[in-house]
């Protein structure tokens, strides 16, 4: 009885080793990569992989309302995959958003212009403390009402509109209708790139002209309001307006990227020193061939790696 008993025993103990083993074996094939395997399926996805599930925070971003259509998919699209993180998005302009970052009251600022540029005087230390990271290029177009009679504008004429020399639209080849102006704060980073690139000289802001900051508003007053004239980003542009052309360039994307045309700015989201685990995740996610293909050409941005030109801090533009 006693040799029965024992056998018995062996028995059962050899099972459950065999069943172990299967366990493993199954779990081993189910997770090569942890594993060493060659599994194309998480070879070629780094992106979740690298994101991770288990990240966990709150991010909050701020500033220019020309990036924060792309800011906002993408963060959409983050928050899909990574369901521990809150991201939030805020506009009011690039001057805002560099400053709330520099004085940490949010985690990303995002902004048209160098931060050098902007942050100065007495911010020009915080500026230096600020971490540039350039998620894309946009490119600022003059828009009008379409009753307005033009198609396109020079240089010197766009000076002489936005200086007040020029009010009236027959002046420069429109419709006998008054110029209305629709202007940025001057925290704005899109009115300082349309000044800089465009203008080529900063600009007072002239009574009777309207200031507002955010671009779906401001596409929506021009397209309203007759004799109107602004600038948006690409991004932004719908046949509510009409596009103009500047000096006889169209404000395309193939003009952009070779140089021709000159109204473009890098977008930058800086963060305050290097980011925490999660905001470079997220920025990294944004950096991302799926991203950079899809989400940036779609809402009408153009990748920074496809521009054939670069441009400095002071304005320098080289070929690459």
């Amino acid at each position: 009885m006693q040799f029965r008993k024992s056998w018995i025993m062996t028995l059962a103990l050899t099972s459950v080793l065999a069943l172990s083993a299967c366990g493993s074996n199954n779990g081993g094939n189910n997770a090569p990569a942890n594993a060493g395997g060659n599994n194309a399926a998480a070879t070629n996805a780094p992106t979740e992989t690298s994101s991770g599930s288990d990240l966990s925070g709150s991010i909050l971003a701020s500033g220019s309302t020309a990036l924060q259509p792309l800011v906002e998919q993408v963060a959409e699209k983050f928050m899909d995959k990574n369901a521990g993180v809150d991201i939030q998005v805020q506009g009011g302009g690039s001057g805002t958003g560099l400053t709330q970052v520099a004085e940490k009251q949010v985690d990303i600022g995002n902004s048209d212009v160098f931060a050098e540029e902007k942050l100065k005087d007495a911010d020009a230390e915080k500026a230096k403390a600020l971490v540039d990271h350039q998620v894309a290029v946009v490119a600022i177009a003059a828009v009008s009402h379409k009753d307005a009679g033009v198609d396109g504008l020079t240089k010197q004429q766009l000076v002489d509109i936005f200086s007040g020399k020029v009010t009236n639209w027959k002046e420069v080849g429109g419709a006998d209708q008054k110029i209305q102006i629709i202007n940025r704060p001057g925290s704005s980073g899109t009115r300082a790139t349309f000044e800089n690139f465009a203008l080529g000289t900063k600009t007072e802001d002239l009574q009777g002209s309207i200031q507002e900051d955010s671009s779906g508003t401001v596409k929506k007053m021009i397209g309203e309001t007759p004799g109107a004239i602004g600038y948006l980003a690409l991004s932004y542009l719908d046949d509510s307006v009409k596009t103009l052309s500047y000096d006889g360039v169209e404000p395309s994307v193939d003009n952009v990227i070779s140089g021709k045309y000159p109204v473009w700015a890098y977008q930058h989201m800086y963060t305050n020193g290097e980011p925490n685990e999660t905001v470079k995740a997220f920025l990294d996610y944004i950096m991302t061939e799926e991203v950079q293909t899809a989400d940036v050409v779609e809402l009408g941005y153009i990748p920074a790696l496809n521009m054939q030109v670069a441009r400095d801090v002071e304005g320098n533009v080289t070929k690459k």
